[in-house]
């Protein structure tokens, strides 16, 4: 399927300080009028893939919509000129705007990717099954948790997958991250897959908070 995709770079006069949680925040409370920006409905959360993702690279905010995710974002992006995050502000010297058709889902054609952020593949219930298992267990693990990410963001884009998905992992490292204050175990990596995901696009837990980001290797 094509979906709709709409990529939104800042460019500030100083580099940006601070994490893609703080972009959501500063986005959320600006314009709160949108539930897809903080994934709110009158203080309940929307428990759907969401369909705008915050992310912080090498210190670059980017901000990905997808489908109703890019209209909102065409419709508020140039209507702030400054960025706080935490204590700091930011003038926003330039923005840049692509949107864009691209395609997602199965494949005959083998793709390969790399987490540009760390990919939260683990629960309170999957990691002391992974901890306690060994190197072949655990990307056995690994990969039927990653080939579940991509159905469940395809359950929330409307996409059903029609043919089987072959996804081998390459080697992952792991990092440790902070969710919400808590220290967690996020992994960095590559993969292939006969599955087209946009450049990106994150897979797993907490994506709209800019983990689990995917790039396409060239």
């Amino acid at each position: 399927m094509l979906l709709k995709i709409l990529r939104l770079t800042l460019h500030s006069d100083a580099p940006m300080r601070g994490d893609a949680t703080k972009l959501r925040g500063f986005f959320a409370t600006s314009f709160n009028e949108h539930a897809l920006l903080h994934q709110h409905v009158t203080d309940k959360l929307i428990y759907k893939y969401p369909l705008i993702q915050y992310k912080m690279l090498d210190g670059c905010p980017l901000v990905l919509g997808i489908n109703e995710g890019a209209n909102v974002l065409k419709e508020i992006y140039d209507k702030f000129s400054e960025i706080k995050l935490g204590d700091s502000t930011y003038s926003i010297m330039e923005r840049g705007v692509t949107l864009k058709s691209e395609e997602f889902g199965c494949s005959d054609q083998i793709y390969s990717y790399k987490f540009a952020s760390p990919w939260l593949a683990l629960s309170q219930e999957n990691y002391p099954r992974y901890t306690g298992a060994s190197r072949d267990e655990r990307r056995d693990l690994l990969r039927r948790i990653l080939i579940g990410n991509l159905l469940s963001a395809s359950k929330g884009l409307e996409y059903v997958a029609t043919k089987h998905i072959r996804l081998e992992l390459g080697r992952m490292r792991e990092e440790i991250c902070l969710l919400k204050g808590t220290k967690v175990t996020g992994l960095r990596g590559e993969f292939t897959a006969t599955f087209a995901i946009p450049d990106h696009m994150g897979l797993g837990k907490s994506v709209s908070r800019g983990y689990g980001t995917v790039i396409r290797l060239k």
